[in-house]
């Protein structure tokens, strides 16, 4: 298959702490490493040391949900490339070309994949003679100044019992899209955002590029613990950071066991390729927060590079979780009795009779039922506050899962009532009404554009700029290959030089 249509669309702070706890509590009862589905709070931004030194390779957020304007399909969204800087140039934010990023699916419950969708990308330059990502304002994917593009394929791998039994591509050179550069290199993105959307043979639909992060959270947690100070709580940490998003839209009959049994379990993994050509896997989520704050240094990586399968071998980490008894020691907050039995099945099997399904093994995915609907009008708090369609029955964008898996993990499931959170209830921009949902990046353009910014530049700074020193011998030619504004560039120190030297010959 591949692409037939081109689509052109009051409250205590320390909820990142506690949802640690969360994870932790739930992984301990059922022998498995991870946290609950859904249940994170700071989600995986740096959370491992080798991850944190590549970006490319690290995935900061998984969100697995029924579309809201497609109800037969389900959207997954895997983020990477964490604290995106806007204005970071000019080499700007790429996937990386020896990674493979994977959204795999368990779709009966025995905590491997059926079903991988494989993400490979490549990296093409216009003109390598230039420093610039683009050589003048960018109208369209396909205009000769955005200078370093990309494109991606995806394969469709079936397995049965970790076996390959198939291998489809699904999509070949699909762009992607770029850098939000800012207002004066790209004066209409959104435009360039729907070119990204696309239709894929099967009713499948993909996008991959730049998008505004959608996690929200007070991250001031490893300050010590907000400092034992709750009093600056409350501020988005990740306001104004992009990130690289992977988001697939596809049928629910395609990823589900069958309509009596629609559970399945998602999570990400990337795989990147050493010298020798070996694969080898440097990164995994399916619930924020739990490599995070849930295993100590010591196993960070080997969660990393471990299977949903093999999640028992982290059983000691959990079962006497280090957060609770911090929280407990700083803010006086009883911890939980452990074991936590309660969470079991909350987070680490699905919720019996809404997203668990028959014969689960116990493991660290983000766990979705498709056969319920969207709600038409979501709370934060999903299945908390009585919304079925929201986490931690997968994940939406505007779950609010710091505050929920803060209020679960304080004992709201066993009578402990509690309105506990972080203070920060939503993502400081509003998300889409239809795929890829996300909010556009953060541009890097930071106040009004100069006079004469826009198509003009191209005019002004295009190819064949020519200035001539008089009474001397200087001549600067920007031509195309050194592209417009690099050729400008040189000019204008040539005529500082110039300046300057008669100005000294004067005296």
């Amino acid at each position: 298959m591949t692409p037939i249509s081109r689509s052109g669309v009051g409250r205590r702070g320390i909820a990142t702490l506690i949802c640690g706890a969360l994870a932790a509590g739930g992984l301990a009862a059922a022998g498995v490493t991870a946290l609950e589905p859904g249940a994170a709070s700071a989600s995986s931004h740096r959370e491992a040391p080798l991850i944190s030194g590549q970006p490319q390779y690290d995935n900061t957020d998984l969100y697995a949900f029924v579309s809201p304007d497609k109800p037969d399909t389900t959207t997954i969204i895997a983020n990477f490339v964490p604290f995106e800087e806007p204005a970071g140039g000019p080499n700007f934010y790429t996937f990386a070309e020896d990674a493979q990023y994977d959204l795999h699916v368990d779709n009966n419950g025995d905590a491997q994949s059926e079903l991988i969708f494989r993400y490979t990308f490549k990296t093409h330059v216009k003109n390598k003679n230039t420093f610039l990502y683009n050589t003048g304002p960018v109208d369209s994917l396909k205009d000769p100044d955005l200078n370093v593009t990309q494109t991606y394929d995806i394969d469709l791998i079936k397995l049965h019992k970790q076996k390959l039994v198939a291998k489809t591509r699904i999509a070949d050179n699909v762009p992607v899209a770029p850098s939000n550069v800012g207002k004066a290199s790209m004066p209409d993105y959104g435009k360039l955002r729907d070119e990204a959307v696309y239709k894929l043979a099967g009713g499948a639909t993909t996008f991959a590029g730049q998008a505004d992060d959608p996690f929200f959270a007070d991250l001031r947690v490893f300050d010590l613990l907000y400092g034992g100070n709750l009093s600056e709580v409350g501020n988005d940490t990740l306001k104004g950071y992009n990130v690289n998003s992977l988001a697939l839209q596809v049928p629910n009959d395609l990823i589900r066991e069958s309509s009596h049994q629609p559970v399945v379990g998602i999570w990400g993994t990337v795989q990147r390729k050493d010298a020798r050509g070996h694969w080898s896997q440097v990164s995994r989520l399916g619930n924020p927060l739990v490599n995070e704050v849930v295993n100590p240094q010591k196993d960070k990586d080997k969660f990393n590079a471990s299977e949903p399968y093999d999640d028992a071998q982290f059983l000691k980490n959990v079962t006497n979780p280090e957060l609770p008894k911090l929280i407990e020691a700083i803010y006086k907050i009883k911890a939980p009795s452990e074991p936590r039995n309660d969470l079991v099945d909350v987070f680490l099997k699905g919720v019996k009779g809404l997203n668990q399904p028959p014969y689960v093994r116990p493991a660290e995915e983000l766990r979705l039922n498709t056969s319920i609907k969207p709600s038409m009008h979501p709370k934060r708090l999903g299945v908390l506050d009585g919304d079925n369609a929201g986490f931690p029955n997968g994940r939406r964008l505007t779950d609010d899962v710091i505050d929920e898996a803060l209020q679960v993990v304080e004992g709201e499931l066993v009578g402990s009532k509690n309105d506990l959170g972080d203070g920060v209830d939503a993502n400081d921009q509003n998300f889409g009404h239809s795929f890829p949902y996300l909010a556009q990046p953060t541009s890097g353009s930071r106040g009004p554009l100069a006079k004469g910014t826009g198509n003009s530049v191209r005019n002004q700074l295009g190819d064949g700029l020519q200035v001539t020193g008089a009474g001397t011998n200087t001549t600067l030619i920007a031509t195309s290959a050194a592209g417009g504004v690099a050729g400008a560039l040189l000019i204008g120190t040539a005529l500082m030089w110039w300046r300057r030297r008669n100005r000294y010959r004067a005296y």
